[in-house]
């Protein structure tokens, strides 16, 4: 379909809205709205433009495991975001002040790769293409 033109938002489950917020405000984010709707949604938005939905309504009692990555089957679903970054030793440093644990690092034909989780465990991908370096 030609007619679409990119992704609008990515929907995040999680058990607090309070923790969410100071997580991603950590990395920049803002909050924008909610909670709204039947979710219920709060909305969260980064200067670039990155619009995520944190989608309320996570079980307390829900395993801390991600069913889509931290167990043996490999269930279909979204894994993880990337968001695209221009210095990958910047990120990485700031996240390191910001208390914030890297819990990978790939370097693939020339571009460069970490990973994080959130206080829910989604996992968030900081992606610096090949050649940005």
């Amino acid at each position: 379909m030609k007619e679409i033109i990119q992704i609008n938002h990515v929907g995040l489950r999680v058990r607090d809205m309070d923790v969410a917020r100071e997580f991603y405000g950590r990395l920049g984010f803002r909050f924008l709205a909610g909670p709204v709707g039947p979710e219920p949604v709060a909305i969260i938005e980064h200067e670039s433009g990155v619009n995520i939905n944190l989608i309320l309504n996570a079980s307390e009692d829900a395993s801390s495991d991600n069913v889509l990555m931290d167990v043996p089957e490999k269930h279909t679903g979204f894994t993880h975001i990337a968001l695209e970054i221009t210095d990958a030793d910047s990120v990485e440093e700031q996240l390191q002040s910001l208390g914030i644990e890297i819990t990978e690092r790939v370097e693939f034909e020339g571009a460069r790769f970490f990973f994080v989780r959130d206080p829910d465990g989604n996992v968030i991908e900081f992606h610096e293409p090949a050649g940005d370096a």
